[in-house]
């Protein structure tokens, strides 16, 4: 015979302040035009550029799916804009699945210390900086570079508003050159 298990159904309040809390918002200090928005949804890993036209109405114009290491470096670059994001703070983030506490980023701070003092430091960002180049990859489609600060660490450039998705771009003719 077969068991049934009753689930209790979660509070709509309750299911609200959970999706609120996966879902963020960035209008990147008012370096976007108004009326754009960039929101990342964590739970997806998907950063989607959205503009509100004449009446209210959203529009998608971009959207990038990124990988959880991805997104651990990502929104910590996206929380601190326009200011920069110290290396120990990208550190802590890419190991605490980007939700490194105070305590987190003083010990990473410690440990890349070290790591310089013992010319360990490349060995030890390697892994971080490889999801960076990812992530600076996708992050080019919305006209957003991560741009590196020596003995700093990274930050986010605005170089405009991204380019509409090709759906919803005028259709373009394709030519096709034939041989003889």
């Amino acid at each position: 015979m077969q068991k049934v298990y009753l689930r209790k159904p979660k509070a709509p309040a309750d299911y609200t302040n959970q999706q609120a809390n996966k879902i963020l918002h960035f209008s990147l200090q008012d370096s976007l035009p108004a009326g754009h928005i960039m929101v990342l949804n964590t739970t997806f890993g998907t950063l989607s550029y959205l503009a509100c036209d004449e009446l209210h109405i959203p529009r998608l114009l971009k959207q990038e799916q990124f990988t959880n290491t991805e997104m651990n470096v990502l929104l910590p670059l996206l929380e601190l804009f326009p200011y920069y994001c110290p290396y120990e703070v990208l550190y802590a983030n890419f190991y605490s699945g980007g939700k490194a506490s105070e305590a987190d980023i003083t010990r990473a701070r410690e440990h890349l210390e070290e790591a310089m003092e013992e010319g360990n430091w490349d060995q030890e960002m390697r892994p971080v900086r490889c999801a960076l180049s990812r992530t600076r990859l996708k992050m080019r489609s919305f006209n957003v570079d991560i741009s590196s600060i020596l003995a700093t660490g990274y930050i986010l450039l605005i170089s405009g508003q991204p380019d509409e998705e090709e759906e919803y771009a005028e259709p373009r003719k394709a030519v096709v050159a034939g041989r003889r």
